[in-house]
């Protein structure tokens, strides 16, 4: 694949996997609990440390504890904010596939947001909660002041590759399987957190998915996901007004790195791209010591202490 990346675009070809950080055990006794109501529907949140305000979106089959390791390493400068997303662990899961429209989720963490009292906030996102973070950046840009997505690509280059890429379209038989009627009855928690390579970590996802829905999680397909015939999405654009930050696992076999081209037409101010080899989907948790310290890197060289207010 030839990649062509303009002037603006900022290209960090990580060569090696920084070691992996050893899970914070502690986090769950070290995090403070709240619920935050959007719209009826609870979402519920832990935050940790003082400072501007971050918020962390998780995606699927995930819950808070993905970012473990990025919350411990900004919560000395930040107010680190990771969600439960509706239909997992202790956020509420409400019933109906029209529960689960892309605008509800953004709503949620608007209604996260105000809840913590700011008005603004570095949004971060993976995978489903990628795709979150770049329309709640498209449609909330004055609450929005960074964007930071980990293996989503922009929702219009994996429009592209749908419609164009037959190696793209064969890799998402998972996501049309996840549409079919009842495919939610072929989950269970052990087989949801067969991905988790620590086995304390993997013991409390296990705990937090018997708490899910798993008609829900997968709610997130039927009402958001493409549909056959792919179509490219040829709408007005919408330009992402905040810097961009993007970290892509390589490895990641559901969503090919050729949908990250073009990216740099869809946002307005700097975008930055760490790509890293060897790692998969669950970059932040394959190379946790890399995408923690670049994260905090790239986050206190945007934030202006002197006007940013804290969360």
């Amino acid at each position: 694949m030839t990649r062509k990346f303009p002037a603006q675009l900022v290209v960090l070809l990580v060569l090696g996997l920084s070691a992996t950080a050893g899970a914070d055990d502690s986090l769950h006794d070290r995090v403070r609990h709240a619920h935050a109501d959007s719209n009826g529907v609870k979402i519920h949140y832990v935050t940790l440390g003082k400072g501007p305000l971050v918020v962390m979106i998780h995606g699927f089959p995930d819950y808070w504890y993905t970012w473990r390791h990025q919350m411990a390493a900004l919560a000395d400068s930040f107010q680190v904010v990771a969600i439960d997303m509706r239909g997992y662990n202790r956020s509420d899961k409400p019933k109906g596939v029209e529960q689960y429209d892309i605008k509800l989720l953004v709503g949620d963490v608007a209604a996260v947001i105000k809840h913590v009292g700011a008005k603004q906030a570095t949004i971060v996102g993976h995978d489903w909660g990628g795709m979150v973070a770049w329309q709640f950046a498209m449609a909330l840009p004055r609450q929005c002041s960074r964007l930071v997505i980990l293996n989503l690509p922009h929702p219009r280059g994996l429009s592209r590759e749908l419609a164009n890429n037959p190696q793209q379209q064969k890799n998402s038989a998972y996501a049309r399987a996840f549409q079919l009627p009842g495919a939610h009855k072929a989950l269970s928690a052990e087989g949801l957190s067969g991905w988790v390579k620590n086995k304390t970590a993997r013991a409390k996802y296990v705990e937090a998915f018997k708490r899910s829905d798993f008609e829900a999680m997968l709610n997130y397909y039927k009402k958001n996901y493409p549909r056959m015939p792919y179509k490219e999405d040829t709408s007005p654009v919408v330009r992402v007004q905040a810097p961009v930050l993007m970290f892509h696992g390589l490895n990641d076999r559901a969503l090919l790195p050729a949908a990250l081209n073009g990216t740099w037409k869809w946002v307005e101010k700097d975008l930055t791209l760490v790509t890293v080899p060897g790692a998969g989907h669950f970059v932040q948790q394959d190379a946790s010591e890399l995408v923690s310290r670049t994260m905090k890197m790239w986050l206190e060289l945007k934030t202006d202490r002197r006007t940013t207010p804290a969360g």
